[in-house]
């Protein structure tokens, strides 16, 4: 057995990936499945960022679910897609509530702010800046 695994660990590996999708904001999926016969049990998987440098990644909650293996198939375009409009219709509700209640809510640009509120703390403690 010894001398099996030793031969096998010279027998080329999969280093690539095979694309398995990518999202709105542009990352791309990747994973190596599993081969138990040469001890790996577990797939690799990880993402590339449309943007090498940016630190500041967004990254839709089923991917990151796909990506822990918290689920085993990567998400279906449609899945995606019903929980960008959900995400949307929310915010805009959020908007038009403020809007009713005399509050202006400020928006940032982008999918992934939600209004933010100035009265309530968000570090416990630490008075807003604005």
């Amino acid at each position: 057995m010894v001398i099996r695994n030793f031969i096998n660990s010279f027998k080329p590996r999969q280093i690539r990936g095979n694309l398995m999708g990518s999202d709105y904001f542009g990352n791309k999926y990747y994973e190596i499945p599993p081969n138990p016969s040469v001890g790996k049990r577990k797939p690799s998987r990880w993402f590339k960022p449309p943007k090498k440098d940016d630190f500041m990644q967004e990254m839709p909650a089923e991917w990151e679910a796909w990506l822990r293996m918290r689920r085993k198939e990567p998400p279906s375009e449609e899945e995606i897609m019903k929980n960008l409009a959900i995400m949307q219709m929310k915010k805009k509700n959020a908007v038009e509530i403020d809007a009713n209640a005399g509050k202006v809510t400020p928006m940032k640009k982008g999918v992934e702010t939600f209004p933010k509120r100035y009265e309530y703390e968000v570090v416990p403690g630490e008075k807003n800046k604005e």
